[in-house]
């Protein structure tokens, strides 16, 4: 039988008590941080957010403060914002208001779908996060994984209101290879999906700063999927910075993220920060 190299489970031993350390500490995460939860921005069950908000602006009406969107990963089809609340530790530390979201999962909606929910989530920080202290035009954003692949859509060339700054780690930007692994008989991607959602066929913003991150223990198409992105979005005319988290997987770099004194989580706050 091949080895599926798009299979996580196969290739990360401990991949059931990392995702049991994600639930853990994002629990403790919001016990810990003032968290303002389950706001609705569209009509569907999935269609949610949390904001975890600097305590010292939770009451505060305009007070500027710079908004970090993260957009969780799971091949589009499982996890839930409650599954990443830990990213939110980072970016509140950089000062910035985190907003985590939840979107409908494949296969019950098509992709087309899920991509319009998150820029739908984006258009509701633009018009609503002043509410609760932000700035929406100090905007930057980050994905992992599946979570990555969406976040490019708020990149893409004619979107409007695009973010200062991106992080985009351990995505899939070419899911054509996707129709030959374990994913195909869960969610059906057609060949029209293949096309018009596969960001490595997509023009986008410029300057836009991005950093293009995956895990040194990833397997070899997220290293191949990763130096295509960032060579299409330098063309674009964008500061993009391209690494290997050293000695981490595709479980373990998520993970970091929460932890500003970890590769990872200080790319995250450095990004925040300078934005």
């Amino acid at each position: 039988m091949a080895i599926d190299l798009f299979r996580t489970r196969d290739h990360v031993p401990d991949f059931d008590d990392k995702v049991l350390e994600y639930k853990r500490l994002s629990a403790e995460t919001r016990n810990e941080l003032n968290v303002i939860a389950d706001l609705p921005y569209g009509p569907s069950s999935g269609q949610r957010l949390d904001l975890f908000v600097p305590t010292s602006v939770s009451s505060a009406k305009g007070a500027g403060l710079p908004v970090h969107i993260f957009i969780h990963g799971g091949y589009w089809r499982m996890f839930s914002k409650d599954d990443f609340s830990f990213v939110a530790r980072t970016v509140v530390s950089a000062g910035a208001i985190a907003v985590v979201l939840d979107y409908d999962l494949m296969p019950s909606v098509r992709l087309a779908e899920v991509v319009r929910q998150v820029r739908g989530a984006r258009t509701w920080v633009s018009e609503n996060i002043h509410l609760y202290g932000g700035d929406a035009s100090r905007l930057t954003i980050s994905g992992h994984s599946a979570g990555a692949h969406l976040a490019t859509f708020l990149l893409t060339k004619g979107e409007e209101m695009p973010p200062r700054g991106a992080l985009l780690l351990g995505g899939v930007y070419n899911i054509k290879p996707l129709r030959q692994s374990f994913l195909q008989p869960l969610i059906q991607l057609t060949d029209n999906e293949v096309c018009q959602f596969s960001p490595i066929n997509k023009h986008f913003q410029p300057r836009v700063n991005t950093v293009i991150m995956y895990g040194e223990r990833e397997t070899a198409p997220f290293h191949a999927q990763a130096a295509g992105l960032a060579w299409q979005i330098k063309e674009a005319g964008c500061d993009v910075s391209l690494s290997a988290l050293a000695n981490v997987d595709h479980m373990s770099s998520v993970l970091d993220l929460g932890f500003p004194d970890r590769e990872a989580g200080a790319r995250l706050y450095s990004l925040i920060e300078r934005h």
